[in-house]
């Protein structure tokens, strides 16, 4: 085993007798579930803290529990009755983490996430991370509504009517859908859910929902269906239409930032990519959006758009006056 799991090993081992103080009569199955652990995993720790204690080590001074899948109970403590104290380092990136994660919506709940805040700063201006008391922090922002929806939703086990932006349709849309559960992606919170009209799993993002309704009525997502291919957010559907581009040297930063994959580099540095793209006129506009950076070479029909709408508004410029435009 190596140093770096004993030391998270023995970590858990001195912090689960005062959690266990703390919960008497706690199933396996529940604490191995609080403590991160399988229930074999727990067994072992137990059996391992059988036989630790104080110096002497006779069977006064041993740790004494009493356990199995359906109880634990601690009946000696040996003087662990205290969780470990975290070291300012620790503390810190404690709350980096935290408050990280509070601002991703639906990750958890940010009332209780900054009340462990609070709590952590409280403990580091007092000398001990231990302290009790603290208030939640009073600057604690409200949770959208939709968000507090979405988490209720999949805590109820229940349906979900959305009102969603879909970026690249460009339209709004509302669908009933099962909630699967909420993922971090690329620093975007999404809830999966099988959508019952497009009948496939899809990633919904938080921060696209207009609105979102708890349902009556029991979610029920197919139990056969497989939810680790959609967290592809930009599979390669061949149902949608691909777009070919040329980039400008200085524009590389477009495929970090969008679904492109890259096809070739020119001798000059710019670079063939492909994008996939819902709708004509989104796609359009987004090319526009580039200006010279980012040029259609095909299809023909997207070509021809992007060149109808740079037209279009380069004679609005000269019609209101403005002669020194840049060529689109």
């Amino acid at each position: 085993m190596s140093t770096s799991r004993l030391s998270v090993r023995l970590s858990r081992l001195l912090n689960m007798i005062p959690y266990l103080i703390a919960n008497p009569g706690i199933s396996a199955a529940e604490a191995a579930a609080d403590l991160g652990v399988s229930i074999k995993q727990l067994m072992s720790d137990l059996n391992q803290l059988w036989m630790c204690g104080l110096p002497g080590y006779g069977p006064g001074d041993l740790i004494d529990l009493s356990f199995s899948e359906e109880s634990i109970e601690v009946t000696f403590s040996a003087g662990i009755d205290r969780p470990l104290r975290l070291t300012s380092t620790e503390a810190t990136a404690l709350l980096v983490a935290l408050r990280s994660i509070v601002e991703m919506p639906g990750m958890v709940d940010p009332t209780a996430a900054h009340a462990a805040i609070a709590k952590i700063e409280s403990a580091i201006a007092d000398g001990a991370t231990d302290s009790e008391g603290a208030q939640p922090a009073s600057f604690a922002p409200a949770e959208a509504p939709a968000v507090t929806s979405v988490r209720s939703a999949l805590a109820d086990g229940h349906a979900l009517r959305l009102v969603y932006y879909s970026a690249s349709r460009d339209e709004v849309s509302e669908r009933v859908v099962d909630p699967i559960r909420i993922l971090l992606v690329d620093d975007n919170s999404y809830l999966q859910a099988w959508c019952r009209e497009a009948e496939a799993v899809r990633l919904f993002r938080f921060d696209r929902m207009e609105a979102a309704t708890e349902l009556d009525e029991r979610a029920e997502p197919p139990r056969d269906v497989s939810t680790e291919a959609a967290l592809d957010l930009f599979q390669d559907d061949p149902a949608v239409p691909l777009a070919r581009l040329l980039i400008r040297p200085d524009y590389g930063w477009v495929l970090d930032q969008y679904p492109m994959h890259r096809v070739a580099t020119r001798p000059d540095g710019s670079m063939e990519a492909t994008m996939r793209f819902a709708t004509l006129d989104w796609m359009a506009r987004l090319l526009l959006g580039f200006g010279a950076g980012v040029r259609a070479l095909g299809p023909v029909e997207l070509v021809a758009a992007v060149r109808e709408r740079s037209e279009a508004a380069l004679s609005a410029y000269r019609d209101a006056g403005l002669d020194e435009v840049g060529a689109l």
